[in-house]
């Protein structure tokens, strides 16, 4: 405990010495909620969305970074494993049992991002209203969970035939408000989110129609993030001076 005090006692102090004009490098986490569109609300109902972001903003209050996002929802549409359900329309086991299987979906992203801070509070020279663009990677998949593994038709490799597994190139918009505070306490962002990808299904067949997928499709996720942030500002030189 006493170590933790002495640590934030030497961060506050150092960065007592900040020049607001300087180069500051940020790093942040965040949390937001997504909704689907475009052909991807045909599978997926409303996530969440979890990522890390890494930043420069520059003396000019130009951005450039890299941020990555994993998506989770338990919100899926698509019913692929239709095929191996029974009359009643449940799933059994290998021994003829009610099985405990879960569907959910899961994604990911990586983004190159750049944009700019347009200041509107003139007493905090760091702080203003974000808008950003990036170029990326997209992927997403229906995730499969055998909790008892025994399911034969879903053992190893098989689970590639229902999983949709799809990726593609993205594009990504952001606007919204970027806070520094004066007293380094509570850094933070928010605002909403826009992906726009362009994907298509690696599988080469999907098990429970038999066919394959090879259509290219518009995946669009529109959302609300908000990110706690830790910025690393560069120290002032010192105005003293010793032999």
């Amino acid at each position: 405990m006493k170590l933790l005090i002495v640590l934030l006692f030497f961060y506050f102090t150092v960065n007592s010495q900040i020049d607001s004009s300087n180069k500051i490098h940020i790093i942040g986490i965040h949390l937001g909620g997504q909704i689907p569109g475009g052909n991807l609300v045909n599978r997926f109902g409303p996530n969440l969305d979890a990522g890390i972001t890494y930043f420069i903003k520059t003396k000019k209050d130009w951005i450039f970074g890299i941020e990555s996002n994993y998506m989770y929802s338990n919100n899926v549409k698509e019913d692929v494993l239709n095929q191996l359900k029974n009359d009643e329309g449940n799933l059994t086991n290998n021994l003829g049992y009610p099985a405990d299987v879960r569907v959910t979906q899961r994604g990911l992203g990586v983004h190159l991002i750049t944009g700019r801070v347009f200041k509107i509070i003139k007493n905090n020279q760091n702080s203003g209203l974000v808008i950003n663009i990036g170029f990326g990677y997209l992927q997403h998949k229906i995730n499969i969970y055998d909790a008892e593994q025994k399911i034969a038709a879903i053992k190893g490799d098989l689970i590639f035939g229902y999983d949709r597994l799809s990726l593609g190139v993205s594009f990504s918009q952001f606007i919204g408000y970027l806070h520094l505070s004066k007293n380094r306490l509570s850094n933070f962002y928010f605002g909403l989110t826009m992906y726009e990808a362009i994907t298509r299904n690696i599988r080469q067949i999907n098990y429970n129609t038999g066919l394959s997928d090879t259509k290219q499709h518009l995946d669009l996720i529109n959302g609300f993030k908000f990110g706690w942030i830790l910025p690393l500002y560069k120290k002032k030189p010192s105005d003293f001076y010793y032999n």
